[in-house]
């Protein structure tokens, strides 16, 4: 398939093409290292979430979108049973709505075992995109 580049934002390209395909955006996104892929993810009370590319620093360990979830999760997320590519989409579909710990600026999906963190603005602006997701499970 090939992919169009229909403008570039804060994040890189914007790829348009992946509106609720979830599992081809994170391909996609994995393949080209940049970007983001808008509408990719949906749910009832969230509405449509776009994944980022993002980035993540190896010193800090701070960082957002997919590649901060790949770099710094991704052992989490495979010691849970999954590869990133099917882990990400069942987060967002299962986790439960934590209206505790959401507020404006991000909404908190969770259950006993991950938490999934999306963003609702980024640089002062509306924008809904998965910043995080991670495992609760007790370390041993």
């Amino acid at each position: 398939m090939e992919t169009t580049t229909q403008q570039i934002g804060e994040f890189g390209p914007i790829y348009t093409e992946f509106e609720n395909r979830p599992k081809d955006a994170i391909k996609h996104l994995k393949k080209v290292e940049n970007g983001e892929c808008t509408k990719a993810l949906y749910r009832k009370d969230v509405g449509y979430i776009d994944l980022v590319w993002g980035e993540h620093n190896s010193q800090t360990n701070n960082g957002y979108g997919l590649k901060h979830i790949i770099e710094k999760h991704g052992d989490e997320v495979k010691q849970l049973g999954f590869e990133i590519d099917d882990f990400i989409p069942l987060a967002v579909e299962y986790g439960l709505f934590d209206e505790r710990r959401s507020n404006d600026k991000k909404i908190i999906l969770s259950n006993k075992m991950f938490r999934v963190v999306i963003a609702q603005k980024w640089n002062g602006k509306s924008k809904t995109f998965l910043l995080t997701t991670f495992d609760l499970r007790k370390k041993a």
